[in-house]
């Protein structure tokens, strides 16, 4: 017969329904064949030849000759075989025997293939109940096998692999891990999820850590799954110096998710001590808009983080948020509290609880035109010394001081734009501050006061397109403000560092907080440059200045703000392209020496992502640095080839001249295989008062669920 004949298994069943007339709500329908060449023998023995392809509830099987034989319901079919069914499960062999529905049979000279990624080679298989596939001296791996390589570089050898096909899980007797065909361990029974299965229930990849405080040591993770919306992950780490588990437990819901991280130890560091931490973070969405959300930090010790390498933070801040952002309103409630892990520092006097209620309306009203803001702010912030002066005989600070204040503010702004495409823009205040301290011999207890302001700015932005389609703005910027009234008598709590920046160049107050605003009146000029070119570059620069005429002295010498004459704000950066992009921003005296500067340097392409940056502060007792600070850092990711890629971290301190922090990591993967090593070391400062080494190192088996994708790397035999 000719090519594209087609017909069904079920007229040789005795079915006596037309071909194209069956019942399509039957769930059991017949297979569809199609072959070459097909004839009956004997009324009970159909044959196929000839490029041989059939098709049965979502299974798809291709040989060169297939046998139906009516009396034993079986399929004898001729390979090479190929049957993939819907998962995409592939499964070759040289010679089967299934039944008419493909559920049930033998196959010799089985292979299996899941996912694209997973190889499993049998003498024979065996498919049980269209779920279970029992292979037989079976060789496992997701390396890519080609003849002039025959051995991949790691296998599992088994005497027997069941695959089943709903649970998604591979069961190993008698499993053999060999690396280059080389014996490596043995385990007599062994379970793995196959690589459909996302979040299986069970052993992940372990890694080897060794460090100068915690010996050497293995993590062995344990996955927990708990449906599809939240799960456990508890990892031993057992060292001769450390009895440690680590845990992490997730949750999903409709409207939110939440997680848990944390560890509990017993180490010979802190003898017959219970050490640990617990972080919990998340965030859910409640009635009217309003979102809640909580980042809760807790340690036992304060060396803890640093001695497991958990984290660098030396001050630690939980805090449950609920707000709400809506057009013209910002609305929130913040509850906060701070620990310091400083060993310089008193967390009885440190401020360790707060609590701040906030809403911010904007109105538009066409009577007068602009814009109309009313803002109000309570906050309140308590120590757990009850000492109302301070021990160390500093009076800027007092070890017991309690703070509560409320600041309301009305504020109208608007802007026009004049002759000769001048803008002019004018912006009225009135603050509204009332202030209570406790426990506090050097202030008032109760303040307040009503400070009006005003602010008139005039800008001319002037734009310039060149001849090779770059285009560039010019915009010079002159601002006079006022702020009236004088400082109430209320402790500096919360103001004690300042930054001048681009962000408050033209701010009336650019203090952080209210309980401390600028007063006098005041003259800032400034010029911001823009340019974009039209092979991609921007390049972009700010400078600005203050004068005032009266000297704030609340303002520190690294603040850039000290005098009646400001440093001169200086601010770059430089985008490309090619990943290339630059920033520095900096506070110049008159001397045109740096009070202030950072800068920082990206680069990113397909074989190289850079990080650099440089940060300087001049000594400032005010701000308790009695000695300059200059640190240099670098973290860079070079991928020398498709499978090797490497990463480097270095902090180096230049005012002490010694390295703070050095880090070196190696990575190499392939299709069926990713080795990680890293090594860091630290170095003793301030915080890390014991300098250590630590080395890791973890190696996953790609292909299977626990370890990883295996197609992104997939080679092909040329190669």
């Amino acid at each position: 017969m000719m090519r594209h004949i087609v017909l069904t298994l079920g007229l040789l069943l005795g079915s006596t329904a037309p071909l194209f007339a069956q019942d399509n709500s039957d769930p059991a329908q017949p297979a569809l064949l199609v072959a070459d060449s097909v004839f009956v023998e004997d009324s009970d023995r159909l044959v196929a030849t000839g490029n041989v392809e059939a098709l049965h509830d979502g299974i798809r099987l291709s040989a060169t000759q297939i046998t139906y034989d009516r009396s034993t319901n079986e399929l004898q079919i001729e390979g090479p075989v190929r049957v993939v069914d819907q998962s995409g499960t592939i499964l070759t062999a040289d010679y089967a025997t299934l039944d008419q529905e493909f559920q049930n049979g033998l196959l010799t000279g089985a292979r299996m293939v899941l996912d694209q990624q997973l190889q499993l080679a049998a003498v024979e298989a065996r498919r049980v109940g269209g779920r279970y596939t029992q292979l037989s001296k079976v060789a496992v791996t997701s390396c890519q096998v080609c003849e002039h390589s025959a051995t991949p570089l790691w296998q599992i050898r088994a005497t027997r692999v069941v695959h089943d096909q709903e649970e998604r899980q591979l069961y190993f007797d008698e499993a053999q891990l060999r690396v280059l065909d080389i014996p490596i361990m043995y385990l007599p029974h062994m379970r793995l999820p196959d690589p459909t299965l996302k979040r299986a229930r069970g052993f992940m990849v372990p890694s080897l850590h060794t460090s100068t405080l915690l010996g050497s040591g293995i993590r062995v993770p344990y996955f927990i799954p708990f449906g599809d919306h939240k799960d456990l992950l508890l990892t031993p780490y057992v060292s001769p110096k450390t009895k440690t588990l680590e845990f992490r437990y997730r949750q999903a819901f409709v409207k939110g998710d939440i997680q848990l991280t944390g560890a509990l130890s017993k180490d010979t560091l802190e003898e017959d001590q219970l050490r640990g931490y617990l972080f919990a973070e998340g965030e859910y969405e409640l009635p009217r808009g309003f979102k809640l959300s909580f980042d809760l930090n807790a340690v036992l010790d304060a060396s803890y983080l640093n001695d497991y390498n958990i984290s660098s933070q030396d001050r630690l801040l939980s805090e449950i948020k609920i707000d709400r952002v809506r057009a013209l309103e910002y609305t929130w409630m913040d509850l906060a509290h701070l620990e310091s892990l400083r060993e310089q520092e008193d967390n009885d006097t440190q401020p360790a609880i707060s609590i701040s209620f906030g809403s911010e309306r904007r109105f538009y009203p066409s009577s007068i035109g602009g814009e109309l803001r009313l803002t109000g702010v309570a906050h309140a912030h308590y120590r757990y010394s009850s000492t109302p002066t301070d021990g160390t005989d500093d009076d800027t600070d007092v070890d017991g001081r309690d703070v509560a204040r409320f600041n309301g503010e009305v504020s109208w702004r608007d802007r026009w734009t004049l002759a000769g495409g001048l803008r002019a823009g004018v912006s009225t205040h009135l603050w509204l501050d009332h202030y209570r301290t406790e426990q506090d011999d050097t202030t008032d207890d109760i303040v307040s006061a009503a400070t009006p302001g005003v602010a008139i700015d005039f800008r001319l932005p002037l734009q310039r397109t060149w001849a090779d389609g770059g285009r560039s703005l010019v915009e010079p910027i002159v601002q006079y403000g006022w702020v009236g009234g004088e400082r109430p008598n209320n402790p500096n709590d919360e103001s004690t560092r300042v930054e001048f920046d681009e962000g408050n160049l033209l701010a009336l107050s650019r203090f952080p907080a209210q309980d401390r605003r600028e007063h006098g009146h005041q003259v800032v000029a400034g010029l911001r440059w823009l340019h974009k070119a039209p092979t991609g570059w921007t390049a972009a620069m700010t400078l600005g200045k203050s004068w005032r005429d009266i000297e704030d002295t609340d303002f520190t010498r690294s603040s850039g703000l000290s005098g009646l004459t400001s440093d001169w704000l200086v601010a770059a950066r430089y985008t490309h392209p090619s990943g290339l992009s630059l920033s520095a921003r900096g506070l110049l005296d008159e001397d045109a020496e740096a009070a202030k500067a950072e800068a920082s340097a990206t680069w990113s392409n397909k074989k190289l992502d850079l990080t650099a940056s440089y940060l300087m502060l001049v000594a400032d007792p005010d701000e308790d640095r009695d000695d300059a600070q200059t640190e240099w850092t670098f973290e860079t990711t070079y991928r020398m080839t498709p499978y090797w890629s490497s990463n480097y971290e270095v902090r180096y301190d230049l005012s002490d001249e010694r390295l703070d922090r050095l880090g070196l990591g190696l990575q190499y993967q392939n299709e069926c295989v990713q080795v990680e090593l890293a090594a860091t070391r630290k170095y003793a400062s301030a915080t890390n008062l014991e300098p250590s080494t630590d080395f890791d190192l973890t190696v996953a088996l790609k292909g299977f669920s626990t370890g990883g994708s295996a197609k992104e790397y997939r080679r092909t035999c040329a190669h």
